[in-house]
């Protein structure tokens, strides 16, 4: 796929921490529990890191305790993209990315009985976001 934010892969390198460019660019995933939005409850706009796209709003922030931030709803429909991934044998997942660079953020998962609107538990890792607080 196209997508509206291409760079070589020397140029993602050079703007993104070997951790960052690990998870974003290499779908891989942060620790549980270390990720700096894990538990924050600030109000704000989480953009993708990469690439400066809003992906999830504060408000559809949930408590899923699961060791990565957690969102039932995209800011906007089309603001990620999904694609299966069987990385994990036996364990079939759902890979959620940045729909404008194509960066990996995270997995979602469906029907956990949270409770939210959308019983959707975008878990997605805290490196791969940028908070702009709105107050």
């Amino acid at each position: 796929m196209a997508y509206e934010v291409e760079k070589s892969d020397e140029e993602w390198r050079a703007q993104l921490s070997d951790e960052e460019y690990r998870v974003l660019r290499q779908a891989g995933t942060e620790r549980a529990f270390t990720g700096e939005y894990t538990d924050t409850k600030t109000e704000g706009v989480y953009h993708c890191r990469a690439c400066g796209a809003e992906l999830f709003r504060s408000d559809t922030k949930f408590e899923s305790h699961c060791g990565w931030p957690s969102f039932f709803d995209p800011a906007d429909s089309e603001a990620v993209e999904t694609r299966s991934d069987d990385s994990l044998p036996g364990r079939p997942r759902t890979e959620v990315l940045c729909r404008t660079c194509g960066s990996h953020l995270g997995h979602v998962f469906a029907g956990e009985g949270y409770g939210t609107p959308t019983d959707l538990r975008y878990c997605i890792n805290s490196i791969a976001v940028r908070l702009e607080p709105t107050s």
